[in-house]
């Protein structure tokens, strides 16, 4: 099966599909003026705009990683996420501290995913 990838970069991809599963490189704000709820409502939304365009959404999500910068930021990031994640569709979910690449970033998400359809393998 053939790998498609979205969004190409000299360092990375932001997608890769293959056999009907999607990965996404770990997904960070734009705007990190934004408190950690802002950041995190971000970073779900550049999550839900990939995954539409692999062909899958948030019901399929099979993984997820959440780095954030400070454990004091769990909760609000947490109720960000838990008004996102859809209710009898909640995945495996793995949440850590991390000194991310970008002191600014307070949350970075990756996630693993299957596709609604298998039209990208």
């Amino acid at each position: 099966m053939a790998v498609t990838r979205l969004h190409v970069g000299a360092r990375l991809s932001e997608a890769a599909i293959h056999n009907g599963t999607v990965y996404l490189a770990g997904q960070i704000a734009e705007d990190t003026d934004q408190d950690i709820t802002g950041q995190t409502r971000e970073v779900l939304g550049h999550i839900d705009r990939l995954l539409a365009e692999a062909g899958s959404d948030k019901t399929q999500l099979l993984s997820v990683q959440i780095y954030i910068s400070d454990m004091a930021n769990f909760a609000a990031m947490n109720a960000a996420w838990d008004m996102w994640v859809p209710e009898g569709n909640t995945p495996p979910r793995a949440t850590v501290e991390a000194k991310l690449a970008n002191p600014a970033c307070l949350v970075e998400v990756v996630v693993i995913a299957a596709m609604l359809d298998r039209a990208h393998d």
